[in-house]
């Protein structure tokens, strides 16, 4: 993030796993990526999966998370406010 030295917000962390999971991605991928441990990264994931911003798939063995349509009203509003906020966007190198 822009803010460097500064904690990340819960905010922040939805945005960046929204992000990421633009792509279907498994959940180690997430936490590794999203530098989150097991237990935090599935709160995560389940309060994104109850808002309908993230689909969990199952395929061959294998559990997959991704990004819904309606993940991007916040993904937009979330970048938009950051922005006023901190005068730049929020970085997230994929």
């Amino acid at each position: 993030m822009a803010r460097r030295g500064i904690k990340r917000t819960q905010y922040e962390i939805y945005w960046e796993i929204l992000t990421y999971c633009e792509i279907p991605r498994l959940f180690t991928s997430i936490i590794q990526r999203c530098d989150l441990n097991s237990k935090n990264g599935q709160e995560y994931l389940d309060f994104l999966e109850r808002k309908g911003y993230i689909a969990r798939s199952s395929e061959g063995g294998k559990t997959t998370y991704s990004t819904t349509r309606a993940a991007k009203v916040f993904v937009d509003l979330f970048a938009r406010l950051y922005l006023e906020l901190y005068q730049d966007s929020p970085e997230f190198k994929i």
